[in-house]
C-alpha cells in the first residue's frame, strides 16, 4: 500500500515523496485512516517504527481543511518528555507540511523563554512542547486552548517514568473538553492505561511492537567483566574493532561524564548527553555525533528519548538499565530501516539480577562472550530463574475465595519499577 491510499492531500504526498519514501510503515498503514476519521487512538509503538509521521501526517491533513489560527492561540498540542525529541516532532511538522499554509512552533525549557512568547503571539496550528515550558507560558497568558482541535501524548510511559503526571493533570484541565486525543506509547503498562482512562474516549487500540520485542536485525550479546575494567574493555573493544560511531548508555549523568572523560584521554573522540547540560550544548553534542565528528556519545536514558540516528550500527550498555524495558529502547537505536547493528552489554557480577529481568522480558538467553585480558574475577551466573515465562498455578481446592494467591515468580521487575518514585527532570 503506498501512501496515496492513505486519504493525504497532493501537497503532503509530495513532501513524503521528497523525502524519499514511497511505503508506510506498520504504524503510519494503521494510524493515519484512523486518525483522519477523527477516532482518538492509543498506540503502542517503539521509536524507530515511523510513528512521528504516524501521527504528524494526518493532523496536518486535518489542519489543512479548517479555519486559519488566531491569536494566541493553538490548534493541535504535541506534548512530548524530551527537549530532544521535541525537535524531532518539530523538524516532522515543519518537513511534511512544508507546502501548507500553516505555523507550527516547538517550546522546551532551557533556553530563553521571551522569543519563544513572541512566536506564539500570532497563534500557531501545532504547537510541540514539553510540560514544564507550556505550563510556565500558559501561566504568564502566552498561549490559549480555545480553539484546540487535537493533542497528542507522544512517549507517553516515559513521562511518567519522569515524573510529568502532575504536569500533564494541571494541562488537561485548561484543555477543552471536546477534542481528538492521540497517545503513543512504547508499553501500555497499567499505569498507562489508568493515565488513559482520564484522556481517550472509545479509542482505536494499535500495536505494531509486542512489549518484549528487540530488533530482528540487531545483534546482541554480552562481554561479562569486572566493573572495575568496564571503561578499559570499552575502550578496547573500540579501538580494536576501529568503530567510528558508538552510542553508550550510562545509568546515570555522572557516570556518563565519567566515560567521556575517559575516552578523550584515550585519544578517542567522546561527548555526554543529559539532562544537566544546557540545551545548546546538548544540540551540539547530537549534531556532531551525527556528523561524525565525535565517534563516540555517552547518554543517560532520559537524553536519549528522541536520539533518531540513521544506520547507527553499535549501541554499547555500559551499566545494564533497572528498568527492562529501557534495554528494548536502548538497542532500538540500531538496527533501522533495514540496517543491521549490533548491541553490546558490559556486565558485572552485580547486575546480575538486571541481566535476568531483560533475559526473562526478551524471552532470550543473551551469549556471553568473554574477551582476552578482560575474564572477570567475579563471573556470572549462568542462568536466572526469570529466564523462562514463569508457569500457571492452578489454584488449590478449599481454599478461601476472600484469600488472595500470588504467583511470586511473576512479579516482574516492571512491577517494582511501577511503585518507585518518579523525580521530575527540568525541561
Amino acid at each position: 500500500m503506498g501512501f496515496s491510499k492513505l486519504g493525504l492531500s497532493d501537497l503532503i504526498l509530495k513532501a513524503i515523496e521528497q523525502q524519499g519514501y514511497s511505503e508506510p510503515s506498520p504504524i503510519q498503514v494503521q494510524a493515519i485512516p484512523a486518525i483522519l476519521k477523527g477516532k482518538d487512538v492509543m498506540a503502542a509503538a517503539q521509536t524507530g517504527t515511523g510513528k512521528t509521521a504516524g501521527f504528524t501526517l494526518p493532523i496536518l491533513e486535518i489542519l489543512s481543511k479548517g479555519s486559519p489560527t488566531k491569536s494566541n492561540q493553538v490548534r493541535t498540542l504535541i506534548l512530548t518528555p524530551t527537549r530532544e525529541l521535541a525537535a524531532q516532532v518539530s523538524d516532522s511538522v515543519t518537513t511534511y507540511g512544508k507546502h501548507l499554509p500553516l505555523k507550527s512552533s516547538v517550546v522546551f525549557g532551557g533556553v530563553k523563554i521571551n522569543p519563544q512568547m513572541r512566536k506564539l503571539r500570532g497563534g500557531v496550528d501545532i504547537l510541540v512542547a514539553t510540560p514544564g515550558r507550556l505550563l510556565d507560558l500558559y501561566s504568564q497568558n502566552t498561549v490559549k486552548f480555545d480553539t484546540l482541535e487535537i493533542v497528542v501524548f507522544d512517549e507517553a510511559d516515559r513521562m511518567l517514568d519522569m515524573g510529568f503526571i502532575y504536569d500533564i493533570k494541571r494541562i488537561l484541565k485548561i484543555l477543552p473538553p471536546k477534542k481528538q486525543t492521540l497517545m503513543f506509547s512504547a508499553t501500555f503498562s497499567n499505569d498507562i492505561r489508568t493515565l488513559a482512562k482520564s484522556l481517550v474516549n472509545n479509542p482505536v487500540e494499535i500495536s505494531v511492537t509486542p512489549r518484549n520485542s528487540t530488533v530482528k536485525a540487531v545483534k546482541q550479546w554480552i562481554h561479562p567483566v569486572d566493573k572495575s575494567k568496564k571503561q578499559a574493555l570499552l575502550t578496547h573493544l573500540i579501538q580494536e574493532h576501529s568503530w567510528y560511531q558508538v552510542l553508550v548508555f550510562s545509568r546515570t549523568k555522572h557516570g556518563a561524564n565519567r566515560i567521556a572523560t575517559q575516552l578523550e584521554k584515550k585519544k578517542i573522540s567522546a561527548t555526554a548527553i543529559h539532562s544537566n547540560k544546557s540545551q545548546g550544548a546538548r544540540t551540539r553534542a547530537l549534531a556532531d555525533f551525527k556528523n561524525a565528528k565525535v565517534n563516540v556519545l555517552v547518554a543517560t536514558d532520559i537524553a536519549a528519548r528522541g536520539i533518531d540516528i540513521d544506520q547507527l550500527p553499535h549501541v554499547v550498555n555500559f551499566d545494564l538499565p533497572h528498568v527492562p524495558e529501557d534495554y528494548v529502547h536502548r538497542i532500538g537505536r540500531t538496527g533501522r530501516a533495514g540496517s543491521k547493528g549490533e548491541a553490546i552489554s558490559l556486565v558485572s557480577a552485580d547486575e546480575a539480577k538486571q541481566l535476568f529481568d531483560i533475559e526473562h522480558l526478551i524471552q532470550n538467553k543473551l551469549d556471553r562472550v568473554m574477551v582476552e585480558g578482560f575474564v572477570p574475577e567475579h563471573n556470572l551466573p549462568k542462568s536466572g530463574k526469570k529466564t523462562l515465562p514463569p508457569k500457571t498455578k492452578k489454584p488449590k481446592k478449599n481454599k478461601s475465595r476472600n484469600k488472595p494467591r500470588y504467583n511470586k515468580n511473576s512479579f516482574s521487575q516492571e512491577n517494582k519499577s511501577n511503585n518507585k518514585k518518579s523525580t521530575r527532570k527540568t525541561t
